[in-house]
């Protein structure tokens, strides 16, 4: 397969995108806000869809099948995948509890910016599938990887403006300091 080595970078900087995720997740102490879960899973999952879609066509190439049976298994499999986690996250506790305390004009940029980062890959996927462009299924398949880094990009540069700086909280008085020597 021609473009293996560009498959597989696209997958390490989707899981770099995974690991900080995680990483605010455990450094913010366990997110409780709504929207800071949503993002942190949003990262996660959308990092995750595109470690799967970029090493899918190398590991389906090694079993010695090519063309368009690649793109089309790989774009099937990507397509349901990316569609199932979507579903499956908008069914969740935080994401609909989030969206219910949206202003409307939020709700609408929030669509907006979905649709700029879903259409692209769902088109391109759906183009595959359908075989209406066979010369351009390594192209439309890359295309629709690369949109879903953007995606997880986006996600994590949302998580990361989302994190408030910590409140002085209640903690443990600070030790007066006594300048001498105990003895």
């Amino acid at each position: 397969m021609q473009d293996t080595e560009l498959f597989l970078s696209l997958a390490e900087i989707a899981g770099v995108f995974v690991g900080f995720g995680a990483l605010i997740s455990v450094r913010a102490g366990g997110a409780s806000d709504p929207l800071d879960v949503a993002y942190i899973r949003t990262v996660v999952w959308v990092g995750i869809w595109v470690v799967v879609a970029a090493l899918a066509p190398v590991i389906v190439s090694r079993y010695g099948i090519t063309g368009h049976v690649v793109w089309l298994a790989c774009s099937f499999s990507a397509l349901v995948l990316l569609l199932g986690q979507w579903i499956l996250n908008a069914r969740t506790p935080e994401m609909q509890e989030e969206m219910a305390a949206m202003p409307r004009a939020s709700r609408v940029r929030q669509a907006a910016v979905t649709a700029l980062l879903a259409i692209p890959p769902i088109g391109a996927l759906v183009l595959i599938v359908l075989g209406l462009f066979p010369d351009q299924e390594p192209a439309l398949y890359l295309m629709a990887v690369a949109f879903g880094l953007l995606a997880a990009a986006v996600s994590l540069l949302k998580l990361v403006f989302s994190q408030r700086r910590p409140q002085p909280g209640s903690g443990p008085a600070a030790l007066p300091a006594t300048g001498g020597s105990s003895a």
